[in-house]
């Protein structure tokens, strides 16, 4: 019975939070202890974009992240066909590359 009152956990969304960040684009940096996710909304054209989230994860965390993102387009596939990426006319920063320290 102690298991199973560690397996439920109770996760509050705040209304606030739950409007959501529109993102566009997210540059992905690590060190040797951590991800660093910044999620940016970028606008045609425009020589500036905005940091809207920053999330930083451990590299176990960043991994399940990797799987349950892969499996989740897997099934949207399934369900709605073929997310097909296209070329949106601006050359976005790598979006993986090292950093010194996060």
């Amino acid at each position: 019975m102690e298991k199973q009152a560690q397996n439920n956990i109770q996760i509050e969304l705040t209304d606030e939070v739950a409007q959501g960040q529109y993102s566009n684009l997210a540059i992905i940096a690590h060190s040797a202890s951590e991800f660093v996710v910044d999620f940016v909304s970028l606008l045609p054209g425009s020589p500036k974009a905005k940091v809207k989230s920053r999330i930083v994860l451990t590299p176990e965390h960043a991994k399940r992240l990797m799987h349950a993102l892969a499996d989740n387009i897997k099934r949207y596939e399934s369900q709605f066909g073929e997310i097909k990426l296209q070329q949106v006319g601006y050359n976005p920063p790598p979006l993986v590359g090292p950093i010194g320290q996060a």
